[in-house]
């Protein structure tokens, strides 16, 4: 792995519900009134792209203010948790067989050029779709390079400061490494670049013992 993927440490996560699929530009369009994504010649179900950190954090805000909800993007721990299908030992989301990554992820090597629509590839253990590849996905942390010799083990968010957040997963330009589960891409927070994208969780809300009874 590369240098702000180590030292190897243990982290546990809380319950959270995650997006089966990358925000789709349908549904960035249903919620905010445009598109502004650099493939929209690729249709609605397609992954929303160059948008921001900033950007998300304002389509967060107007969902929840919709639905009512508490939608979010996933810490980076959260996010490779899931993109390693629980917690496995998956080199790529779903796979460690190179000659298999075909099947679960749009790269370099049969991307032409572009992202493609959501869930057309296999999904994962966790029935996650995307997960490596097709578009970068914001994660809610601030990047420090350092972070993970002095990160908490339960329930890591990152730094508490900086300009640069955390994107995950690669893109469909990516060779293997760069689509691999423990890559990190540190972008400022306000960068739209055509290969942005994301998706949301929404935290598990956990009822206190007496109103479960």
């Amino acid at each position: 792995g590369d240098r702000d993927e180590k030292p190897v440490h243990e982290v546990c996560v809380g319950d959270v519900y995650m997006g089966k699929h990358e925000v789709t530009q349908g549904e960035w369009k249903k919620i905010m009134g445009s598109n502004p994504s650099g493939f929209a010649d690729c249709g609605p179900k397609c992954p929303v792209n160059r948008v921001s950190w900033d950007d998300v954090q304002s389509f967060i805000s107007r969902l929840n203010q919709l639905s009512g909800r508490h939608y979010q993007l996933p810490t980076e721990a959260e996010w490779e948790y899931a993109a390693r299908s629980g917690g496995k030992s998956e080199k790529w989301a779903g796979t460690n067989s190179k000659s298999s990554l075909s099947d679960f992820s749009w790269y370099a090597a049969n991307s032409t050029g572009r992202p493609h629509p959501v869930g057309q590839k296999q999904p994962n253990g966790l029935g996650l779709y995307d997960m490596s590849g097709n578009v970068w996905e914001w994660c809610g942390d601030r990047y420090d390079a350092t972070y993970y010799k002095q990160s908490p083990k339960d329930d890591p968010t990152g730094p508490g400061r900086g300009s640069s957040c955390v994107l995950r997963g690669g893109a469909w330009y990516g060779k293997p490494k760069a689509i691999r589960t423990s890559n990190r891409l540190e972008k400022n927070q306000d960068a739209k670049e055509l290969y942005n994208g994301f998706r949301l969780v929404l935290p598990v809300v956990q009822e206190a013992p007496e109103k479960r009874q």
